[in-house]
């Protein structure tokens, strides 16, 4: 059976940076995991789970749009629009504490969009 990470379209690269998750105008902190030119990846503490509710008082769905301020080092913080396209609402640790969720990205500056692909590809190989 092939490796799943095999048959994903763009590299990703690990990065843990701060991200900031805005769900209407509630805000969760989290980090992301890895990154590609469309997308990230991202774990936090906060139960932000399909459907079920955030200690900020909001809930975020499959197919739910948000907006992360992402802060890599040494760049301006990039803040993008995207899709949760996934949700481990299970946890991904040990202790089922740490949730993860996928987001796509569907809005992105070129300037920030050009640093991601730059960075991604200087890390690739």
């Amino acid at each position: 059976m092939s490796d799943p990470a095999d048959r994903r379209k763009h590299y990703r690269m690990d990065a843990r940076w701060p991200v900031t998750i805005i769900l209407n105008s509630e805000t969760v902190e989290g980090e992301t995991t890895n990154i590609s030119a469309q997308g990230v990846s991202i774990s936090c503490d906060n139960p932000l789970l399909m459907g079920v509710s955030t200690s900020c008082d909001e809930s975020l769905f499959l197919n739910e749009m948000c907006t992360l301020r992402i802060r890599p080092p040494d760049y301006d913080a990039i803040e993008v629009s995207g899709r949760v396209v996934w949700s481990d609402k299970h946890g991904i640790d040990g202790e089922n504490r740490t949730v993860g969720i996928g987001v796509c990205i569907v809005e992105i500056s070129d300037k920030d969009r050009s640093y991601f692909k730059d960075i991604i590809s200087a890390n690739q190989g």
